[in-house]
């Protein structure tokens, strides 16, 4: 049988060929690469399409965030900003890589909801482009309305790292996610932009001040592309259920996170992390959101998942394991694909 078909909403494919050598490294992306996600992966494991994320690592970062986060107790500083012009030309290098993949066949950027089922009926993969941290983007939007052109449908105002527009929650355990203020006035003028243009704003990261600026100035569903519920792992990237009553409110959407501090009760970064911590998740999630509210936000090759998933062959694992939990046909289909269309076309223009 063929994998059922599933929709993504993060990873950082496009940082890790950044890192391995940029547009020369894509073509490895049709053969195989190191990591999670890749053609003969995403076919394995019926990954259809998701939100392929521009990132710009932090300067001269040299914090090992990933074992930092393998401890039970954990409080990394916030990075500093990046300057917009070196942010700039990292996240023209990235979107370069998206194209390249583009131009070799591997995938096919969409900015609409008929392009990602088209991308479906024909086997290509679908890729959003989504920009996670919005250091490359000036205040007059100049970069945004380019970037808009170029594909761009969905965006975090933040990392975890400031910018002109607000602030970002520390990866900290156990953290709340209320630390900081709220947007900026740019932040406020960001927002509206988005909105204007139909790009999708993402919540993961934001802090609780500035989430709760986005929820009272969007016109927009309120949309976290990869979080999980704060109420089982008070980790700060985690999502309260306050905040999660609001995007039911909204109509929006929550992507389960797979990284291992996102998921245990205990925080740490770790691939022992059996699927019934990741069902658990899911159940919450639906409890407050509904079914039509929730859906895939695995954080490949950006994070430390669970190791019977694996990468992103491993994810009927997890749609077997929903099965046996009781999850009907029908509702892993709109956790696997129909919630993220019904999103994506309440949001966009």
């Amino acid at each position: 049988m063929k994998p059922l078909p599933y929709f993504d909403g993060h990873n950082d494919l496009l940082t890790r060929i950044l890192k391995a050598g940029g547009l020369p490294a894509a073509n490895d992306f049709l053969t195989g690469l190191p990591g999670h996600l890749d053609v003969p992966k995403a076919r394995s494991g019926g990954f259809a399409g998701g939100f392929f994320a521009v990132w710009i690592p932090t300067t001269g970062g040299s914090a090992n965030y990933m074992g930092e986060m393998d401890k039970r107790q954990y409080d990394l500083a916030l990075p500093k900003p990046v300057p917009q012009a070196e942010a700039l030309a990292v996240a023209n290098a990235e979107i370069a890589i998206l194209n390249r993949l583009e131009a070799l066949g591997g995938l096919r950027i969409c900015t609409s909801v008929v392009d990602i089922e088209a991308c479906r009926a024909d086997g290509t993969i679908a890729a959003i482009m989504h920009i996670e941290g919005a250091e490359a983007i000036d205040p007059e939007f100049h970069a945004l309305d380019v970037f808009y052109r170029a594909g761009l449908r969905s965006l975090g105002p933040v990392w975890s790292r400031p910018t002109i527009y607000g602030d970002g929650v520390p990866f900290r355990f156990p953290g709340s996610p209320d630390i900081g203020e709220g947007l900026t006035e740019a932040g406020r003028k960001l927002i509206a932009r988005c909105n204007e243009l139909g790009i999708m704003i993402d919540l993961s990261h934001l802090n609780a001040a500035g989430f709760r600026d986005v929820a009272e100035l969007s016109a927009a569903p309120l949309v976290a592309t990869h979080s999980n519920a704060h109420a089982l792992c008070p980790h700060a990237r985690n999502l309260t259920d306050e905040q999660l009553e609001r995007i039911a409110k909204s109509d929006g959407m929550v992507g389960v996170n797979f990284a291992g501090a996102m998921l245990r009760d205990d925080g740490r970064m770790s691939s022992d992390v059996p699927l019934d911590t990741v069902l658990a998740h899911f159940d919450h999630l639906l409890g407050i959101l509904g079914e039509d509210r929730v859906g895939l936000g695995s954080d490949f090759d950006g994070a430390v998942i669970p190791a019977e998933i694996r990468d992103a062959a491993g994810v009927p694992v997890l749609a077997e394991a929903m099965s046996k939990h009781g999850y009907s046909d029908e509702l892993i289909e709109k956790l696997w694909f129909g919630n993220w269309m019904r999103v994506l076309r309440a949001t966009w223009k």
